[in-house]
């Protein structure tokens, strides 16, 4: 039966900005629920307050509203809009559907006759509620964990007594884990009982006997109003029960599952489904399983909506879950859909992984100075990357390798922690670098039967670590010239980088480079194609592996390399890898619309990122995806095998302009801005020079590369002293100091931390105004989108302020002072493209902080603020194709509009809130607002500096 006729028009809500817990995973599926229903002529509405995301990109939907996430909002929307038939919640996590069922409860659903599709709120509120999803378990014979609801303390204390400990308390209607915790003594209780039964909206907590050491398993299914199910994904979590899935570095196809087990738990997963509710679309459900060889299986619980793990799964199988999922949400039946891949095949079918793929999340404790570091069940990491291999250890590799935390991958980097106590604590309490730390282990010789006893990770993934340290201390023996062949192949196909080999080698990672190519081992690219290759793919989404040759009966040998070549001209647009703290999803927004944008100017447009959340990792993005590490060794093998015209690095963040280095020293062509430019703006000391040049005013400055040289300098510059080092994104280590003794004290962590860096020591201008300017440049005009000038006083990140768009405060003589200033600069600079500037004013004069020729965080907020998208405009001027005079600006915007930063601190309960020049918010909203008289406006005003710290 095919779609219905009566859907003309639906309602999609999004998830808000990012926090802990709700990342760009659900900008991603709520980007391919509007791609997909537009497809069937069906009219758009969403409500999103995120101006970072592409999901609110006005060529996404027919009516975008960046408006808070209230029942108001939702009536202004359904008031302005009456014909809106149905809403669709379950693609913006669980804000969207906490959403959605506060205004079912209130009635407006039904005053306005929308229907909710996709999703079925009985089916919510049994899995949200966790003893009538209990009681349902149990009635249909699925097997549970011991464990009861409490709605007051005496309940939690009886039920405690009951149980015995240990225990576990998770709070009702949370996300990612909020409220949940681990209690292993009776001392505990009280303090983690109080606190789940407030965090929780209904005061009720769920206390469960731990099921520790459990292996930890999710399935992702999808199911049509047929009742056709499939199931798409089976991931395994290498981290045993006890770290929340968000937190886990998880495998996908399931590594350590006995057949019989799998279809068990298959049985299970699609009778819990249906039992539910009945409601067409996707669907995640959670198991455990005893480790021992009974493999007992018991639920942990069901989410009947598109979840974080479906965005990973979608990216691990190449089945686009959400776009699927909301297809079926209006009516199609999954025998009646394509496979989105193959194009000749359809979508009611499993898909079959010929590869694996390895999950690994990407934390920013840094930020959270005094946070607990060890992971849980509440979920504390920003982002995550993805590896795809031919094995798991290549996989693995590839994953760390994405994370970029200055590691090259397990082991041999000579960073491994050698202290036999720290090893054993970190393996204890598990720790964010636990997946290094099992190598240290290995190689420290402490036998995998005591690792086991420790993580209770399973003994299949420790033996493929102890392969791989076998393998290193193998070649380790050997010298760059006498390593055979075969030992080289066997390492690049376990996954190890060539700086690693050549730690191993003790040679340059160039000579390991060079005497791969003279033996012929070289990377080749393989397609995800849902069906393992079964069937002709159509869309080109590729990952790098390492094949022997293959001989054929004619003697004939060849390797079989399945990424063609066109003639066409092409641009490589790298991307920004793992969302953290300083470098979120308006990297991806502008990765998504650098590509559409070239591929406007007639090129190929190729993508490389290893982020499985993002839209820029979509199938069908660019014309060809490269799911690779932003890691120098496999950009440098796709750009030789590619032949691109060049290489765009200014939309992806510090990840893709910390490459330019060595792109131009290898000849490769940066589209856009030159290596020079982007060095000198990097560059402090230069940067300032060329300021001085140009007769505009910076801070009293000074450049230190020792603890002594910055006390020498410090005496002439007067403090308050604000420290920062060059080549950082989001403030990292940046600090105002206000002594000698913190002063040294900071400074020498600092260097310890980024060694051999330039740090810069300015006089910090206490209680300026800091004001920031976005411009596009083509070297010889300049044309300012967007004057911001920050609520919160100077010396606040400006990711952390609340930026107001155009500026509240600032005289005519002030503005005028900024707008020479950026064209001054944009041209000394020779931008080509985007480049973003900040300011310190003071007394009238306005002084340049700092610098960056590349998209900055606000060019998204500016081009939704003022409707234009910018981000095109100046991918068009990089390529030469356009000049900015060629261009028609014509922003429009009423009244202001407020970049609003949000904070995830509710994660970490003891940590320092004060904020100062490090950056520290997860996301942002946006506020429009009509006059400064507003009273959101006044409020924000009222509190700005409140949490200065120095």
């Amino acid at each position: 039966m095919p779609k219905r006729k009566d859907l003309k028009c639906i309602l999609i809500i999004g998830s808000g900005p990012i926090i802990i817990g709700q990342a760009c995973e659900f900008d991603y599926s709520g980007s391919q629920s509007l791609r997909s229903l537009r497809e069937d002529g069906i009219e758009t509405v969403l409500i999103n307050s995120n101006p970072a995301t592409i999901m609110t990109d006005p060529s996404m939907a027919d009516h975008v509203y960046l408006k808070p996430l209230t029942t108001k909002s939702i009536i202004e929307i359904l008031k302005a809009h009456p014909n809106i038939d149905a809403v669709l919640p379950t693609m913006g996590g669980q804000t969207a559907l906490n959403l959605c069922i506060e205004a079912d409860e209130k009635g407006i659903w039904d005053d306005f006759g929308v229907e909710i599709i996709g999703v079925d709120i009985d089916a919510i509120n049994i899995t949200e509620d966790r003893e009538k999803f209990r009681e349902l378990m149990l009635k249909i014979g699925i097997p549970m964990a011991p464990q009861a609801t409490a709605t007051s303390y005496l309940k939690g204390k009886e039920i405690a007594q009951e149980f015995g400990f240990p225990l576990v308390i998770r709070a009702s209607f949370t996300l990612g884990g909020a409220g949940a915790s681990f209690v292993h003594h009776k001392d505990d209780f009280d303090e983690m009982l109080t606190r789940g039964l407030e965090i929780s909206p209904i005061h009720e907590v769920m206390i469960d006997k731990a099921m520790l050491g459990w292996k930890e398993y999710e399935l992702e299914l999808l199911r049509d109003k047929n009742d056709n199910v499939v199931i798409i994904c089976t991931i395994e979590n290498m981290d045993p029960m006890g770290i929340h899935t968000g937190d886990s570095i998880t495998v996908a196809p399931a590594m350590t599952l006995s057949d019989r087990t799998f279809q068990r738990m298959r049985d299970m997963a699609i009778h819990m489904m249906r039992s539910i509710g009945d409601f067409a679309g996707g669907c995640n459900v959670q198991f455990a399983v005893s480790p021992d060889e009974k493999e007992d299986i018991i639920a942990i619980e069901i989410n009947p909506r598109v979840s974080r793990s479906s965005a990973l799964a979608s990216k691990a199988t190449g089945y686009p879950i959400a776009k699927i999922a909301s297809k079926l949400a209006i009516g199609y039946t999954l025998d009646e859909l394509d496979n989105q891949i193959t194009k000749s095949t359809s979508a009611l079918f499993e898909p079959t992984l010929d590869y694996v793929i390895v999950k690994i999340p990407r934390w920013n404790f840094d930020k959270f100075e005094g946070s607990d570091r060890t992971l849980g069940l509440q979920m504390k990491s920003v982002g995550e990357v993805m590896g795809i291999g031919r094995s798991f250890q290549e996989a693995l590799h590839k994953a760390t390798q994405s994370l970029e935390i200055k590691r090259n991958g397990l082991g041999a980097d000579g960073k491994g922690y050698k202290d036999y106590d720290q090893i054993i604590e970190k393996l204890t309490y598990a720790s964010w670098d636990r997946v290094f730390v099992i190598y240290d282990a290995i190689q420290m010789g402490i036998p995998l039967s005591r690792i086991h006893e420790i993580t209770k990770i399973d003994m299949w993934f420790l033996k493929q670590y102890e392969e791989l340290y076998f393998l290193e201390k193998e070649i380790s023996s050997y010298t760059i010239e006498s390593l055979p062949k075969e030992l080289l192949l066997e390492a690049k196909q376990k996954g190890f980088a060539d700086r690693q080999i050549a730690h191993m080698l003790d040679c340059w990672e160039s000579e390991v480079y060079t005497r791969r190519e003279e033996l012929g081992v070289k990377r080749i690219y393989k397609l995800v194609d849902t069906c393992a290759a079964e069937f002709r793919a159509q869309t080109p989404y590729y990952y790098s592996t390492f094949e022997d040759e293959i001989e054929t009966a004619d003697g004939k040998r060849f390797i079989d390399n399945e990424s063609k070549i066109t003639d066409k001209k092409k641009i490589v647009v790298l991307g920004s890898g793992p969302n953290r703290i300083g470098q979120g999803i308006e990297f991806d927004y502008c990765c998504v619309h650098g590509v559409l944008a070239a591929a406007e100017c007639g090129y190929e447009t190729i993508m490389i990122n290893c982020n499985p959340e993002t839209v820029s990792t979509d199938f069908d993005t660019a014309d060809k995806l490269y799911f690779e590490p932003v890691f120098w060794e496999h950009i440098y093998d796709i750009i030789r095998h590619e032949n691109p015209e060049g290489v765009i690095v200014q939309l992806g963040g510090q990840t893709a302009l910390k490459l330019a280095e060595k792109l131009d020293k290898y000849g490769i062509k940066i589209i856009g801005t030159s290596f020079e430019s982007l060095d000198l703006a990097e560059d402090r000391g230069s940067f300032s020079t060329l300021l001085k040049d140009n007769d505009i005013p910076y801070p009293e400055f000074g450049v230190a590369e020792t603890a002594e040289e910055a006390l020498k300098l410090s005496d002439h510059l007067n403090f308050p002293i604000l420290v920062r080092p060059s080549y950082v994104l989001g403030g990292q280590g940046m600090k105002i100091v206000i002594n000698k003794q913190e002063l040294e004290e900071h400074v020498v962590d600092l260097l310890r931390k980024i060694p051999n860096n330039k740090l810069l020591l300015d006089h910090y201008l206490d209680g300026a105004i800091e004001a920031e300017a976005d411009a596009i440049c083509d070297g010889e005009n300049v044309y300012i989108i967007g004057i911001m000038e920050h609520i919160e006083p100077c010396g606040i990140h400006s990711g952390d302020s609340n930026a107001t768009l155009p500026p509240f405060n600032l005289g005519e003589f002030v503005l005028q002072q900024i707008k020479d200033h950026t064209n001054k600069i944009a041209k000394a600079l020779n931008t080509v493209g985007l480049i973003n500037i900040q300011f310190a004013i003071k007394d009238d004069t306005v002084y340049i902080i700092e610098a960056n020729p590349r998209a900055s965080r606000t060019v998204p907020f500016i081009a939704k603020a003022y409707g234009e998208p910018y981000v095109n405009f100046a991918t068009k001027v990089m390529l030469g194709e356009k000049k900015v005079t060629d261009f028609n600006f014509n922003p429009q915007l009423n009244g202001y509009a407020i970049k609003q930063p949000v904070f995830s601190f509710n994660k970490f309960p003891n940590v320092n809130k004060n904020l100062g020049p490090e950056m520290k918010s997860t996301g942002e909203g946006i506020l429009f607002i009509d006059s400064l008289k507003d009273d959101q406006f006044y409020e924000l005003y009222t509190r700005r500096k409140m949490y200065l710290s120095k």
